[in-house]
């Protein structure tokens, strides 16, 4: 039967079951539901014909924002055994990894599967992950560009940097190489928790920052107490926020610039569907995105008396009133 062969193509022993049963698809979240990542790979899945309680059955594994809960909850749709998994996100990913070397793993979006040791390389994955990476090399530029043309006045950007990601040497690389063809002065503030953030804070302001440039990472967007700290002390300080998530443009901050997450988890049902059709994790290339969210709140600019020039306005895909 054509389950029964996937399965023995995955190295999975499973009991013997009807072909018209329902293929198992595992969802491993860091977050809590609902999830808007899980309603777009929903969607995806609806779209290439899979309906949830017919074809298929999801089984949702929610970690609550409590990541020490990944492994555990990782096992348990192995256990199930569940057909393929689709990681939401880094940690979610290594979790699954390091559970299984059988069970194909889709991870939905992550900064950089490479260097978070998820796969081998974007073009040849390796083993039994793939997915899709949030990471796009003219991310970073267009992000310090749009600061330049919005925001600054002395041309100083405070860079803030969650010391314990994997991704921060490259990321920060990538900003001073896009700062130094803009002609901007960079400072860097690292912090590891959010005991850090009023520090770090004070400390751009000693150093006269125009804007705050905040690179990519979980731990400043997905915790809502982290993210509406970092915000209030950026409207304490009256310091203007670039950063690459859509949602905390929509919480306060100025400015967004980032991959269409929801793109990315549509596409992701697309892997899901290759594997469970026969195809191996290890051929199919992880992929970068290619359509972005451009998000301004002019409520915040209003009360941080800017006036963002039009064409930047008319380059935004959501501008919040």
């Amino acid at each position: 039967m054509v389950a029964l062969s996937l399965l023995s193509a995955c190295g999975i022993v499973a009991p013997r079951r009807q072909q018209a049963d329902p293929y198992r698809i595992g969802f491993l979240s860091p977050d809590s539901p609902p999830s808007s990542s899980s309603s777009a790979f929903v969607q995806g899945l609806r779209e290439l014909g899979y309906t949830d309680g017919q074809n298929i059955e999801i089984m949702h594994r929610w970690a609550e924002g409590r990541d020490e809960h990944l492994p555990a909850l990782a096992t348990e749709l192995i256990g199930v055994p569940v057909h393929v998994i689709l990681a939401q996100g880094a940690p979610s990913g290594r979790a699954a990894k390091d559970a299984t070397g059988t069970i194909p793993i889709v991870v939905g979006a992550s900064n950089d599967p490479v260097e978070e040791g998820l796969v081998a390389s974007l073009a040849q994955p390796g083993g039994n992950v793939t997915g899709l990476s949030l990471a796009n090399p003219t991310l970073v530029a267009k992000r310090l560009e749009l600061l330049n043309q919005a925001v600054l006045r002395s041309g100083r950007i405070a860079v803030l940097v969650y010391s314990a990601s994997a991704t921060s040497t490259r990321d920060w690389d990538e900003v001073e190489n896009g700062a130094r063809t803009l002609g901007l002065v960079l400072s860097r503030h690292d912090v590891g928790s959010r005991d850090d953030f009023a520090g770090a804070f004070a400390a751009m302001a000693t150093a006269n920052a125009d804007a705050v440039l905040v690179l990519p990472n979980r731990f400043f967007t997905t915790s809502p107490e982290n993210r509406e700290r970092l915000l209030s002390l950026a409207a304490q300080h009256r310091l203007p926020t670039m950063s690459d998530s859509l949602n905390s443009t929509r919480a306060g901050g100025l400015m967004s610039y980032g991959a269409d997450t929801a793109a990315l988890y549509r596409r992701a049902a697309t892997y899901v569907d290759k594997i469970l059709k026969g195809a191996k994790p290890a051929d199919l290339p992880v992929e970068q995105p290619t359509k972005f969210d451009f998000g301004i709140n002019l409520r915040t600019a209003q009360a941080l008396g800017l006036t963002i020039p039009q064409p930047i306005l008319q380059q935004a895909t959501e501008i919040i009133q």
